[in-house]
């Protein structure tokens, strides 16, 4: 059995299936990880979706940022972006099944001492309180959706603390698992800035060049961050290669740590 980790594929579905090829990926043995951002941007959302369903147990995937926008769309509580490329997904007859289907996906899963993330973890998580937080998440996205969603989208507050409550408690639990790609070492947060790191003397660095004691023995596999390429350390795995943007769709061997690629068809015009 091999253990595949896959970047972002965000509608990429035949740089997909070409990558698997190349890999020789089987469905009956071996399992994929998938970082999160299944869906939009791309030209086949509804195709990636349903071929990863299929796989049942064999795909482990989390929630990515543009995953959790469409089911606040699916639900009625955001409309779509002029960028957006879902359409295909909301107009689907099996379209109840997928998105009861992802909603049910985690934000964070643990395995054999890796931790998998769409986007990173602020230095004051441990493992354990990264699942706790993100099933709080999962427990809202499952059982209240909608207010959910009315409340889920922005920036504040930008520092963790573990008296944050409610929504607040959420959002920024939400904003760091699938939005995150720099903090300080006092869990501060700035969502603005994207791109390549900022560098010089700036307070914000990239999360996963913080000390992250609590992480220490752990690999965090993950995604979100296409400006830095492909980043591969014994602590961490960021795969987003940037497939709708041109770039690339990236798979990891867990165990060999061989990676394997296939460039991209060029979906977006990459962003600045």
């Amino acid at each position: 059995m091999s253990r595949f980790a896959i970047g972002d594929i965000q509608g990429c579905y035949e740089e997909l299936r070409a990558l698997l090829e190349r890999v020789r990926f089987s469905a009956d043995r071996d399992r994929l990880w998938l970082v999160g951002d299944l869906v939009n941007r791309g030209p086949h959302s509804l195709a990636v979706l349903r071929f990863v369903r299929a796989l049942g147990e064999n795909a482990v995937t989390v929630l990515g940022n543009h995953d959790l926008h469409l089911l606040a769309v699916a639900a009625g509580s955001r409309r779509e972006r002029r960028s957006d490329t879902i359409a295909d997904v909301l107009a689907a007859k099996d379209r109840d099944g997928l998105i009861e289907w992802l909603t049910e996906r985690p934000l964070a899963h643990l395995e054999a001492g890796e931790l998998m993330v769409h986007a990173g973890v602020v230095p004051q998580w441990s493992a354990q309180s990264t699942l706790t937080l993100a099933g709080e998440v999962e427990s809202a996205l499952r059982h209240e959706p909608k207010r959910l969603f009315e409340h889920m989208y922005g920036d504040q507050p930008d520092r963790w603390s573990a008296d944050l409550e409610g929504m607040e408690r959420l959002r920024f639990v939400i904003n760091v698992l699938t939005r995150m790609r720099v903090c300080t070492r006092e869990g501060r947060i700035n969502l603005a800035l994207k791109g390549k790191p900022p560098g010089g003397d700036s307070p914000w660095l990239p999360w996963f060049d913080l000390d992250r004691p609590l992480l220490r023995g752990l690999r965090v596999i993950c995604g979100h961050w296409s400006a830095i390429g492909l980043t591969l350390r014994a602590d961490v795995a960021a795969l987003d290669t940037g497939c709708v943007w041109g770039g690339a769709l990236t798979a990891l061997d867990l165990d060999t740590g061989v990676t394997t690629a296939v460039p991209s068809r060029g979906y977006q015009t990459i962003e600045t």
